[in-house]
């Protein structure tokens, strides 16, 4: 994320419960997959549970994508 997108999130998580749910999961698969990603060996079903985050976080960030989009078009 870029640093105006974060201060997008910032000034809105608070009154918008889903930009702050999306973020939070974001953020969460972001460490999952850091995590998994750092081992040493990745068995085949490490890949596909690390291809299934990526998917998961790539809607999720598709979501927060759009309620950024309206946070700009209302700033603007």
């Amino acid at each position: 994320m870029e640093a105006a997108e974060r201060a997008i999130i910032e000034k809105y998580e608070t009154q918008d419960v889903e930009l702050r749910a999306l973020w939070q999961q974001h953020q969460e698969f972001e460490k999952m997959i850091v995590k998994l990603e750092g081992k040493p060996f990745l068995s085949p079903v490490v890949e596909q549970e690390i291809k299934e985050l990526k998917k998961k976080k790539l809607a999720g960030k598709t979501k927060l994508q759009a309620l950024l989009d309206k946070y700009r078009q209302q700033e603007a």
